[in-house]
């Protein structure tokens, strides 16, 4: 006891210096006997229980010390405890702690010091200074029992200081890891198998924690994620692959590689064969597609890979060893991966959503609904408007095969026959209406060359131009085992008509898109040598050459072809806006290729200073497409902060680079939006022209409000071009959908621009757009719930969005044809489920908005507000489908395209 320093005061007075100097003790005596008297008896009896417990835990006599921490364990584990509060048995050694510690310090080596070992590392849990790592230093020191019996939260947090501990070793080059990987090895077991580990009461809310996740992460810290393979079953591996695959969004390269590669692997294992074929589609890695194929028994399985490589547009010849040659199989899996059943597939569709019908750009327009002033412009028979409506009777019907302009009977009454619709297009703007003839025949090859023949017989330059471009267009996205598009259009290439070329050399970069053709690299490389050749005609070489080798890296002839004759372009030509198409056919060499671009960076940085910074913003664009790389999105922001001097333009390339980084992934998206928003208010004249394009591309076919309502306020800006791109914009961002809102908001600003026709003219691209298809088509290059970006699809958009850079020049004047570049992203939006003979069969199926269940404890709903119905069916951006039955059993997780079901041999009709 502390003496009292002043007797009498604290005897009679009641002043303030003595209720200031009042014993701290004493009241704090006073404090724990309150605590005491709150307690229940069965807590007093608990805490008396283990204060003599610690008491004799420091006994000389051993067994005395051995009963004393045995009872101290047996009640840290038998206590029940929840998340939110502290467990009553260190609640109460609480006060000891620092006690325990000094006397761990004293005693010699022996099990009875790894007993109190244990002890301490489990009351650090909620003692130990923060940094400190208690937990783990006294893990280490203690018995090597099962960490399990512990319970969750102490592993948890054991995980936690490990990781902290493995990057303080790296970072000291300290390599002495043993101790710590042996613990990991426990730490994942224990995550990976815990609900079969245990029955007692104390982990009862833990049965099934799915703890995979936490594993996942510990081994991430820890560099060692091969660990996971050993570890996954059969109970818990679409779990783990499924974190996997969603964190590798978040990883920086190369780890985000690896960690798919994993994945694959342990999809592998399991022969989970078509979430393994997307994940080697991910990787862009064409072993692991042959590997598939070599593994896998089941021709069913080997025919659902070949459907989701269609719809990915990869080029792929199957041989003995992937499919044998028996019965005709290796010729229809052939077929469904050269997409030869996608027009079926897509009439199909169509016959049973009833929209067979054509349509007219009359239809589209509704000018009915449109008040008075704009009806008066509407019935104007300009070469323009035509040009417009040649466009949207294109998108509206495109892959229906029927229209109401261009494959009407030349006999028809009503005078809407082909020949005289092409004729009533000036010069090169029948070239886009025979071209148009293409674009409603998709897909359909020999049907679409039967009826383009006839303009091969022309007279009239523009009108076979058109024609070899529809060639191009028929073609797309289908391999023929002929080649009829090589043999059409190989003997134009070198014609003396500059616009015929262009025709010839666009059909080539679209009917053979992705596949890496030599042929075609051997007919267009000398293009672009050649001194004498038109620009125009050069710069739609590099571009088909990026198209057929995007991402491929090809720099020992294609590279360094297009490199050369940018090199050799004269500096007034530097000033074309067609000049800029040779960097953007560079840059598709390395679509998504991340640092494999850096060396043809390096060159461009010798370019002329006209050129050099445009062509290193779109290189960087390109290569970095997809990736969602944060640090690449700062720098082309840095770019857009600059002030440009007079005849800069990088900053548009620089401004879509934004959109094409972080396109892929849902948060990047979002940030984006928000990024770009603040260029519109503070970013200069040119930025704000490429603003739209990019909210455009970052919403394709997936109408948001907010970036709705942001291009409807931009379409009236008083700059022309800020307010062309914006509209063109509304027709991106509602392509395919047929969004009423957007429709209406089109049809108001027919009205508005009425007069003007360059306006007006972009107003009637975007309805157009908004309508493709009649609504059962998409231009979002993502598919497999946004999983895979297909190369083709981002290159075809890519390429028209860098031409409305410069809208006046290009999409404006005679190049309007670069709209049909868009056809290697059209895709139809459907669920289309086949029987084991390709036929298609109608099931019950759960369509609704997809949510995010990674990482979610139990069998958490994958879809709300869903509605059932017969297949097949559309699904919009953002939706998810799921089987309604138990009667068949699909060949893909995901369901999306073509999917093949199986009978279900357990399924019973009264089930």
């Amino acid at each position: 006891m502390t003496t009292d320093p002043n007797p009498k005061k604290s005897n009679g007075e009641n002043s303030e210096q003595a209720t200031q100097k009042a014993p701290l003790k004493d009241s704090k005596k006073k404090k724990d006997e309150k605590k005491d008297e709150d307690l229940s008896d069965e807590d007093l009896a608990l805490k008396q229980q283990l204060e003599l417990c610690v008491e004799r835990a420091q006994d000389v006599e051993p067994g005395v010390q051995k009963l004393a921490l045995e009872s101290m364990r047996q009640e840290i584990r038998t206590s029940t405890s929840s998340m939110t509060s502290v467990p009553k048995p260190l609640k109460f050694l609480r006060p000891h702690y620092g006690t325990l510690k000094t006397y761990f310090e004293t005693m010699e080596d022996s099990e009875l010091k790894k007993y109190l070992a244990d002890i301490l590392s489990v009351l650090a849990l909620t003692m130990s200074v923060e940094g400190e790592r208690e937990s783990l230093k006294y893990r280490l020191l203690g018995s090597e029992g099962d960490i399990g019996l512990w319970g969750h939260e102490y592993v948890r947090n054991l995980a936690g200081e490990i990781s902290q501990e493995y990057a303080e070793k790296q970072d000291s080059e300290d390599l002495q890891m043993d101790e710590l990987m042996e613990l990991v090895q426990q730490i994942v077991a224990f995550h990976m198998k815990v609900s079969k580990l245990f029955g007692s009461f104390v982990f009862v809310n833990h049965l099934q924690h799915n703890a995979e996740p936490e594993a996942v992460d510990l081994l991430m810290e820890v560099e060692d994620l091969d660990l996971l393979v050993e570890h996954v079953d059969a109970t818990n591996y679409r779990r783990t692959c499924h974190y996997l695959t969603s964190s590798a969004s978040y990883l920086s390269g190369p780890d985000d590689l690896l960690v798919l590669d994993i994945a694959y692997g342990i999809y592998l294992k399991f022969k989970e064969y078509p979430s393994a074929l997307r994940i080697a589609l991910s990787l862009n890695k064409l072993k692991y597609v042959k590997q598939m194929f070599t593994s896998c028994e089941d021709i069913q399985l080997k025919k659902q890979f070949c459907y989701i490589l269609a719809r990915h547009g990869v080029d792929f010849k199957l041989d003995d060893d992937m499919v044998a040659d028996d019965d005709d199989d290796r010729e229809a899996c052939q077929d469904i991966i050269n997409n030869l059943k996608l027009t079926e597939g897509y009439l199909n569709l169509a016959h049973d959503i009833e929209v067979m019908e054509p349509k007219s750009p009359e239809d589209i327009y509704k000018v009915h609904l449109i008040d008075g002033r704009a009806s008066a412009g509407a019935n104007v028979d300009s070469a323009r408007q035509n040009l417009a409506a040649t466009f949207v009777n294109a998108f509206v019907n495109a892959g229906f095969g029927q229209d109401k302009l261009m494959t009407v009977p030349s006999d028809s009454s009503s005078g809407g026959s082909t020949g005289s619709w092409l004729f009533k297009n000036k010069e090169h703007g029948k070239a886009s209406a025979a071209a148009s003839l293409g674009m409603i025949l998709s897909w359909d090859v020999d049907n679409g060359l039967a009826q383009l023949d006839k303009y091969f017989h022309s007279s009239d330059n523009h009108v076979i131009a058109g024609a070899l471009l529809g060639v191009g267009i028929v073609n797309c996205s289908v391999n023929h085992d002929c080649d009829p598009a090589l043999a059409l259009l190989s003997d134009y290439i070198n014609s003396e008509d500059s616009t015929v070329r262009i025709g010839a050399i666009m059909g080539l970069g679209l009917a053979y898109a992705g596949t890496q053709n030599d042929q075609i690299q051997q007919k267009l490389i000398p293009i672009l040598w050649d001194t004498k050749a038109p620009l125009d005609v050069i710069a739609f070489a590099a571009i088909s050459l990026g198209l057929v080798f995007v991402g491929s890296c090809n720099e020992n002839d294609v590279a360094q072809s297009i490199i050369l004759a940018l090199m050799e372009r004269t500096e007034a030509e530097l000033d074309e806006p067609l000049t800029r198409l040779l960097p953007l056919g560079l840059g598709l060499l390395y679509l998504g290729k991340q640092e494999k671009v850096e060396a043809t960076a390096e060159v461009s940085k010798t370019f002329h200073e006209k050129i050099k910074k445009y062509c290193n913003m779109t290189l960087l664009s390109c290569a970095y497409a997809g990736t969602g790389n944060v640090l690449k999105v700062q720098h082309f922001l840095g770019k857009c902060s600059q002030h440009l001097e007079k005849g800069e333009t990088h900053q548009g390339p620089a401004v879509l680079g934004i959109a094409m980084v972080a396109m892929s992934e849902e948060l990047g998206l979002d940030m984006s939006i928000r990024s770009l928003e603040h260029l519109l208010q503070y970013g200069e004249q040119n930025i704000r022209r490429a603003v739209p394009l990019a909210l455009g591309l970052l919403c394709i076919s997936n109408p948001k409000v907010n970036v709705m309502d942001t291009l409807s306020r931009l379409s009236h800006d008083t700059d022309s071009e800020v307010a062309m791109a914006a509209t063109i914009s509304l027709g991106l961002i509602g392509a395919g959908t047929n969004n009423a809102r957007i429709a209406g908001m089109l049809r108001n600003l027919s009205s508005y621009y009425y007069k003007e026709a360059s306006l007006l003219f972009c107003v009637r691209i975007a309805q157009g757009l908004v309508h493709m298809g009649k609504g059962l088509l998409t231009l979002a290059p993502h598919h497999s719930e946004r999983f895979l970006l297909s190369p083709t699809a981002l290159a075809g958009l890519v390429v028209m969005l860098h031409t409305c850079l410069d809208m006046k020049s290009l999409i404006l004047g005679k190049y309007h044809y670069v709209l049909y570049y868009l056809s290697l992203a059209m895709k139809p939006r459907m669920l289309m489920t086949v029987d084991e003979n390709q036929k298609p069969l109608s099931v019950p199926v759960r369509v609704g908005q997809a949510v995010d269940v990674v990482g979610q404890a139990g069998r958490p709903k994958t879809i709300t507000g869903f509605q059932t119905h017969l297949t097949p069916v559309l699904l919009a951006a953002g939706d998810r489908a799921e089987l309604a039955t138990f009667k068949y059993i699909p060949l893909s997780p995901i369901l999306e395209g073509f999917v093949i079901l199986r009978e279900n041999p357990d399924y019973q009709e009264d089930n």
